[in-house]
């Protein structure tokens, strides 16, 4: 018996292929596979960066674990030297996509640690490490997140439905990204209330259809040139040799006035996190970071003819 509708209206007609992580867990959202591995019961403290979203404390929270922050160095590596036990890990961000080789000196040094690639989605994980994915940024779509664990949890997910919640997608193609943001943001809102869920289907028809070497190809490419011209510039010392489809271009800059004069040419540029300088001090490299980096869009969207326009607002 075939299990499915033939005939009858067509749907939305997308490339037939395999998704870039299709052998990982699929959940609706990268907080959700943080909040999975501390449902399997293995931890009882993490340790999390001050350099990250808040929204990371809901998953810890709700699963009752303690949790302790710390600091990392203009290397982007972590500034901790505590013995971990059995009980504990230690969350480490692979920021902008950029930094794989401190991933693999992380995981070399501690014996438990948590891999959060939510901005570095083309790296794969290492072997027997859980690492966190997120679809949302790198690709149009309303859910997604994809985890590597070994240790599954007994029971069943219920799968998320996308089809209501795409409107930001559709409208942003017709409109502007400005007059679909209130979609977006109520997008945003019910994911970060609506618990785990199996990823959509929806979600996973559109990730099976994306062209994930061209997506690469295209960042790259755009991030090099960027680099190229703007390095000068950049007080952060990037090494080209670990460049693989990276989220954005880190631009660290001691100009009050790029970032605005950028959105106001309609570059859209995000703060990566105000919440930052409320945990910490002036003095320290994450509210530097937060204060001043500017993050320049180089995804698959854009072209060099792009990037050349992002330059021309420097002059």
């Amino acid at each position: 018996m075939i299990n499915r509708e033939i005939g009858g209206f067509f749907e939305l007609e997308l490339n037939i292929g395999n998704e870039y992580h299709i052998n990982s867990i699929h959940l609706n959202s990268a907080r959700y596979c943080l909040q999975y591995i501390l449902k399997t019961g293995r931890y009882k403290k993490i340790y999390i960066p001050y350099y990250i979203c808040d929204s990371v404390l809901k998953p810890i929270i709700e699963e009752n674990v303690k949790y302790e922050y710390y600091h990392i160095n203009d290397k982007f590596e972590p500034i901790f030297n505590d013995r971990l036990s059995d009980e504990e890990c230690l969350l480490y961000v692979n920021y902008f996509g950029m930094n794989s080789q401190n991933v693999y000196r992380v995981k070399e040094k501690f014996k438990n640690v948590v891999i959060d690639n939510t901005q570095a989605f083309f790296e794969m994980p290492l072997v027997d490490t859980d690492t966190i994915y997120s679809a949302r940024k790198f690709f149009g779509v309303s859910d997604g997140g994809y985890l590597y664990t070994n240790k599954l949890l007994d029971k069943k997910l219920e799968e998320e439905n996308s089809y209501d919640r795409c409107e930001f997608l559709l409208k942003r193609i017709d409109m502007t990204a400005s007059e679909s943001y209130e979609l977006f943001r109520k997008n945003e809102e019910y994911l970060s209330k609506c618990g785990m869920k199996k990823m959509s289907r929806l979600t996973s028809a559109i990730l099976s259809s994306v062209n994930y070497n061209k997506c690469k190809y295209l960042r790259n490419e755009n991030f090099l040139y960027l680099h190229e011209n703007l390095k000068r510039h950049n007080e952060l010392k990037i090494s080209l040799s670990n460049i693989n489809g990276p989220m954005f271009y880190p631009l660290l800059i001691n100009d009050d006035n790029l970032r605005n004069k950028l959105i106001k040419n309609k570059i859209y540029v995000a703060t990566y996190w105000n919440e930052i300088k409320e945990k910490t001090t002036c003095e320290k490299f994450e509210y530097y970071l937060t204060e001043k980096m500017i993050p320049i869009p180089i995804d698959q969207r854009y072209n060099i003819e792009d990037m050349k326009f992002i330059i021309k607002n420097f002059v």
